[in-house]
């Protein structure tokens, strides 16, 4: 039975001075491991009631996958650790907690006050930790984070604001936004996952300790994803510690560049599908001299796996699950008979309902291959044979009057918002401009951005019609996009719109283009 108990005066002198000075005041490997005091192991027998949810973070479930193990020829035992079975569904209820609970000890939060928390979402627990404490909670979102992990976490009582997913250091990022509205919003903290030490010693006093305690000391390797770093770097310490001859193997997405040796990071990838995993920045708390070797994951391995381990071993994960265990299956192939590899399943598939569950969203994402006997004869047809023109473009500072404007006097129904650095910032629509005018939901003088919708359908100019096609089986367009190199990185750049005839007038956009040529 494991348990929880208090922090030492140390950990929360630390805490109180990493958020006073809103500086990283304790590198990675600097990281007094005494000052953890947060772990205790007891052989007594759970409470049948406990006296609220935060007692249900941690101590999570290790379990034997049968079949896909064998399925690789793995001689091993392989292991899942499942961090969905924590209370918020996630392993980043362990750190959210331990923030909160560091924070206040330390006398840097009190009742009333906001925590604001640059976040891909499950962080955002930290809306619910704080509810113990009376914080409010606002959380900075990118934009293609699934709606189901919004609703959830509006549900909590967490304001949202949406970002564009750019470069960590641009204006619009949600770590720049996050700062931003840190010095607006009276009485607000940021606990910066990114550089908080509580985040590395929350999982070197629980997470490890447990992976000790269910192994009995047995573990031969430890497979992690690369979120904030908090989890591979308080693991490895303490196995380091305690199992000096465990492999500690990292998992880095194509289009991060977290992985050494920093040549694995080459790639032509601009968009990591798989949230949770993989930055264009290394955050303060990743210690990578812990890891023994890295390894890069992508999307469509991830997303496949994370399909089976639902469907062959019953485990109902999500999408860094797969990146995960798409890696330990290769790198536990030099693990022995005898020997163990643990795996690290950070969350579960409840906030991807709308994405790598669903067959269509897989196509449309070119992860799955539909099975259709009688494809029309242009269904191989790429598209960049459509008959694109140049697509009408609006700033993101145009107001909505000049936007309602703009598109009545082309005759359009809608149009790409586009930054001026070339970012596609989402769609905005004059019958959504103008309903959303006369409703009081928004003024003339907005900018068009109070009207954006920021969830949209790309499509490259190598793919083919038939993708196209299963789009716009439930979207009236897709944005056509070709990637370009900008400033040493590449970036996609808008080329057109493309739509079904009679669908919102989408094919005006694009030179009267549809999914037939």
């Amino acid at each position: 039975m494991c348990s929880v108990t208090g922090h030492s005066p140390e950990s929360q002198a630390l805490v109180k001075h990493h958020l006073e000075e809103l500086e990283p005041q304790l590198s990675p490997t600097e990281t007094p491991e005494h000052l953890s005091g947060f772990w205790n192991s007891s052989g007594g027998k759970e409470k049948k009631i406990l006296p609220n949810i935060l007692k249900k973070i941690g101590c999570t479930p290790m379990v034997r996958i049968n079949k896909i193990g064998k399925s690789y020829g793995l001689k091993c035992e392989l292991l899942a650790k499942c961090e969905y079975f924590n209370a918020g569904g996630s392993i980043k209820d362990r750190i959210s907690l331990r923030m909160v609970e560091d924070a206040e000890r330390a006398g840097i939060i009190k009742p009333g006050d906001t925590l604001i928390e640059p976040t891909s979402g499950n962080t955002g627990g930290e809306g619910r930790d704080a509810l113990g404490t009376g914080q409010g909670g606002s959380g900075v979102l990118h934009l293609l984070l699934s709606p189901p992990k919004v609703d959830i976490l509006k549900a909590l009582g967490v304001e949202i604001v949406r970002t564009p997913c750019t470069r960590f250091d641009a204006p619009e990022s949600n770590i720049r936004v996050a700062w931003k509205l840190k010095s607006e919003i009276p009485n607000s903290h940021i606990l910066d996952q990114y550089r908080n030490p509580s985040n590395p010693l929350a999982h070197y006093d629980t997470t490890a300790e447990e992976i000790l305690e269910q192994c009995e000391g047995k573990v031969h390797m430890v497979v992690i994803g690369s979120g904030t770093g908090g989890t591979i770097t308080g693991v490895a310490r303490k196995l380091k510690e305690k199992c000096p001859e465990c492999k500690i193997i990292g998992v880095d997405p194509d289009g991060s560049i977290v992985a050494l040796p920093s040549e694995l990071n080459r790639t032509s990838t601009t968009t990591i599908e798989v949230e949770g995993i993989g930055h264009d920045f290394i955050p303060t708390v990743l210690d990578r001299s812990v890891v023994d070797q890295w390894y890069k994951s992508n999307d469509r391995d991830s997303f496949l796996m994370s399909r089976r381990l639902i469907r062959e071993e019953g485990l109902l994960c999500g999408g860094s699950s797969g990146s995960a265990m798409s890696v330990a299956v290769r790198a536990a192939q030099e693990l022995k008979e005898g020997q163990r590899c643990v795996v690290i399943l950070p969350d579960s598939v409840r906030n991807y309902m709308s994405k790598f569950v669903n067959d269509k969203w897989m196509i449309k994402n070119g992860f799955l291959n539909e099975v259709q006997e009688h494809k029309p004869w242009w269904w191989n047809i790429k598209v960049q044979k459509l008959n694109l023109s140049a697509p009408l473009i609006l700033l993101p500072e145009v107001s909505c009057q000049k936007a309602i404007e703009i598109l009545q006097e082309k005759g359009y129904d809608q149009a790409p918002v586009v930054a001026e650095s070339g970012l596609i910032l989402g769609m905005v629509t004059l019958s959504n401009t103008l309903s959303s005018v006369l409703a009081g939901k928004a003024e003339f003088s907005d900018p068009v951005t109070k009207v954006t919708y920021d969830q949209f359908s790309k499509i490259g100019l190598e793919d083919s019609l038939g993708k196209l096609s299963c789009i716009l089986e439930n979207d009236h367009f897709a944005i056509v996009v070709h990637q370009q190199m900008q400033c040493g990185y590449l970036q996609e750049l808008c080329r057109g719109l493309a739509g079904e005839r009679g669908k919102g007038n989408s094919q005006s956009c694009c030179g009267r283009s549809q999914c037939s040529p």
